[in-house]
C-alpha cells in the first residue's frame, strides 16, 4: 500500500467516526469537547485494564490452583 491509500482509508475511518457519533453535525467547540471526554473515557479504560487485569489474573490462578491442588510457585 501506498502512502496515498494509507491516507484514503484513515480519513474514510475519520469519516465514519464522525457520521456514527454524529460528529458532522456539531459546531466546532462542541465537537472538541466531545473528542475531549471520548478520549480522556478511552484512556482511563485503558490505564484501569493495564493496572488491574494483570492482578485478576494473578488472583484467580492462585484461586484455581488452590481448587485444582497445584502448588503455585508464586510469592508474594
Amino acid at each position: 500500500m501506498d502512502f496515498r491509500r494509507v491516507k484514503e482509508y484513515f480519513s474514510w475511518l475519520y469519516y465514519q467516526y464522525q457520521i456514527i457519533s454524529c460528529c458532522a453535525v456539531l459546531e466546532p467547540w462542541e465537537r472538541s469537547m466531545f473528542n475531549t471526554i471520548l478520549l480522556t473515557i478511552f484512556a482511563m479504560v485503558v490505564y484501569t485494564a493495564y493496572v488491574f487485569i494483570p492482578i485478576h489474573i494473578r488472583l484467580a490462578w492462585e484461586f484455581f490452583s488452590k481448587i485444582c491442588g497445584y502448588q503455585s510457585t508464586i510469592s508474594n
